[in-house]
This record gives C-alpha cells, sequence and structure tokens, in this order.
C-alpha cells in the first residue's frame, strides 16, 4: 500500500496478557478505535510498543496480525531499532516479506555512532529493502541528531521520504523546508509540540496520546489543515497536560494507564517495566481524570471518516 507520509500515524502500544503474551484481542481493540477516528497509518514495534522487550519473532508476529487486521485500510508502518546493519536489515526484509508497507529507522542503537557511520546506516537499509522510510530523529532520547547536512546525503535515495522531527526543536521544521522544499514529508513526533510543528508546515503527527484520545488527535490535524486555528488550538490546550505525558521516561506506563480510563486497553507491560503505583499513580490518574471531566465536545467536522 502506498505511504504518502501524511497526517496522524499512531505510535501504537503493544498490548500483554498477564502471563506476559501478546494480546491480540486487546491489541485489536485499540487498533480499531484508531481506524474508526480516521487515522493515516500505523506504528508497531516502536518505543511506545515496548520493542525493546519483544523477541524478533513476537516483532514479526505482531507485524503479520497487523497487517492482515489492518486489510490495507492504511499503511502499517514497522519501526527498526537494533544495534547492527546487518540485523536491521534482516528484521527490515522479515516485515516487509509479512506486508509491512514502510519502515520507520532509529539511527544505530547503544553505540553513539558518527554521522559518516549513521548516515551509511541508513541508506545500507535503504538499499536493501525496498520500502519507504522515514527516519527518526530523537537526539534527545538516543544521542544521535540527523543534521541537514546528514539529510542532503540521503536525499539521492527516494525511498528514504519522511523524517519523525523529535528533536524537540521547533525551528528544524522551517529549516527542513527551507533546505528541501517537499523533498521530505515532516512528521512530528513529540505531541507537546505537535500543534507547532503542524502550524509550521509539519505534515503529519506520530502520535502518543492518539491511543487514549484518537478523535481528539485526529481533530486537531485535520482543523489546523483545514486552517481552522482556533477551534485546533481550543482542544489542544485541554490536551496539553495529557500530552505531557508523553515525554516521561514512563509514557508507557502512562499512556497505557490512560488507555484504561477510557476502556482502550489494559495496564500490563513487560518487565522490567512495572505498573506505576502510589503518590506517582494518584499524580497521573489525577492529570488523567481531571482531563476527561472536561472533556471537549468536538466541533463540526469529518473526524472518524478517511
Amino acid at each position: 500500500m502506498k505511504v504518502n507520509w501524511k497526517g496522524v500515524y499512531p505510535a501504537v502500544t503493544t498490548k500483554f496478557t498477564n502471563d506476559d503474551r501478546l494480546d491480540f484481542a486487546g491489541f485489536d481493540k485499540g487498533i480499531e478505535a484508531q481506524l474508526a477516528a480516521g487515522v493515516d497509518g500505523i506504528v508497531i514495534c516502536g518505543s511506545l510498543g515496548e520493542a525493546s522487550t519483544l523477541s524478533d519473532d513476537e516483532k514479526i508476529e505482531l507485524t503479520e496480525h497487523t497487517v492482515k487486521l489492518v486489510n490495507g485500510r492504511v499503511p502499517v508502518i514497522y519501526n527498526i531499532a537494533e544495534q547492527a546493519t546487518k540485523v536491521a536489515i534482516n528484521t527490515g526484509k522479515r516485515a516487509m516479506d509479512k506486508g509491512a508497507d514502510g519502515l520507520m529507522l532509529l539511527p544505530p542503537m547503544r553505540y553513539k555512532a558518527d554521522s559518516d557511520e549513521t548516515v551509511n546506516y541508513f541508506i545500507d537499509i535503504a538499499k536493501s529493502v525496498p520500502l519507504p522510510i522515514m527516519i527518526y530523529n530523537n537526539p534527545v532520547d538516543y544521542g544521535i541528531k540527523v543534521t541537514l547536512e546528514m539529510f542532503d546525503q540521503m536525499a539521492e535515495y527516494s525511498n528514504i521520504n519522511a523524517v519523525k522531527e523529535s528533536t524537540r526543536d521547533v525551528t528544524n521544521v522551517t529549516r527542513m523546508i527551507n533546505q528541501f522544499g517537499d523533498r521530505y514529508s515532516i512528521l512530528t513526533g513529540v505531541d507537546p509540540l505537535a500543534l507547532e510543528c503542524l502550524v509550521l508546515g509539519a505534515h503529519g503527527w506520530v502520535a502518543g496520546l492518539v491511543n487514549a484520545f484518537p478523535k481528539e488527535t485526529v481533530a486537531i490535524f485535520r482543523l489546523i489543515k483545514e486552517g481552522r486555528y482556533n477551534e485546533a488550538v481550543a482542544i489542544y490546550r485541554w490536551f496539553l497536560p495529557l500530552l505531557e505525558l508523553d515525554i516521561h521516561a514512563k509514557l508507557v506506563q502512562y499512556i497505557k494507564l490512560a488507555e484504561v480510563c477510557v476502556d482502550l486497553g489494559t495496564e500490563a507491560v513487560r518487565a522490567p517495566r512495572e505498573i506505576i503505583k502510589g503518590a506517582e499513580r494518584e499524580r497521573v490518574l489525577k492529570t488523567i481524570n481531571d482531563a476527561l471531566a472536561i472533556r471537549p465536545e468536538l466541533p463540526a467536522g469529518s473526524w472518524g471518516v478517511k
């Protein structure tokens, strides 16, 4: 399926049973809620999807399952976060064989590659796996910044065609557009900065709190793209305390708790993560419940319709 790298792409959580197996029934419920809200793609096996705790076989099993469930309604994007180029290429090929429509690529993990090593890592994967690719640029969490010069080196590879912009510097959206025009699609990847990036011209939003609030996320994106800024800002101001849960080290636990509060998931996480408790749990629950108590009615629009 063609990937146009525009719109809302949920980075979905991975659901687990109480005995630590993949919970496909719970996963399916969450995916269907995203599709019903009108999202434009699904990103699996990302950081929010607890990819670092999944076995290679589980990742491929989840890919095959998601592709069958989605059944061509939107593209399915498989995230690659590996240490070795050879391993990254192999997992990309396996995901492609199971029907993944595109890839999201993190820089090499653990080893802090220099700029040439990072670019060559991306290019080697692009040359070996003929799928559309979105580069995940997140120096805050992963220690490697993909600079404009590095994107310039990759520009000749036509299947490297998007970036998940998570530098937390909103001016980077403008810098990318000024440098490359429409060569790369830009998808904002930091929930609390999403509105600002979209107003500056980002083409999409790889979102986290969308797992619990899909309609609000889609509404904000579409209102901005329709020029209905005041309506988008009103929802965003309500949403911001929730969106800030996405930039905490325990974003997985926080967002899964939000899913529980709206009946779209469970709190089950995979060790070493643990369900939050005590004062921390009460604080996060208060943020969620305070927002739910004043959850806004969405303005008229095509939310939920592709």
